[in-house]
């Protein structure tokens, strides 16, 4: 854990540079942040993450591509 509270995962890494880590904290929230600049994070609940995976999952964000 790092000083504000947040548990980051290792990077998860596509071609390139684009890499993400996700994070929790001890009270539910769910964070998103560009490798190496893990002061700057969206953040939401845990459900919503989960949400977001499942759907990136099922394709839904396949036009993104």
């Amino acid at each position: 854990m790092e000083g504000n509270g947040i548990t980051w995962e290792n990077p998860f890494c596509g071609e390139g540079a684009s890499c993400f880590r996700l994070g929790v904290d001890a009270v539910g929230n769910a964070y998103i942040a560009v490798a190496g600049s893990e002061d700057t994070y969206v953040t939401d609940s845990r459900d919503a993450l989960r949400a977001l995976i499942s759907d990136i999952k099922a394709g839904k964000a396949d036009h993104l591509l």
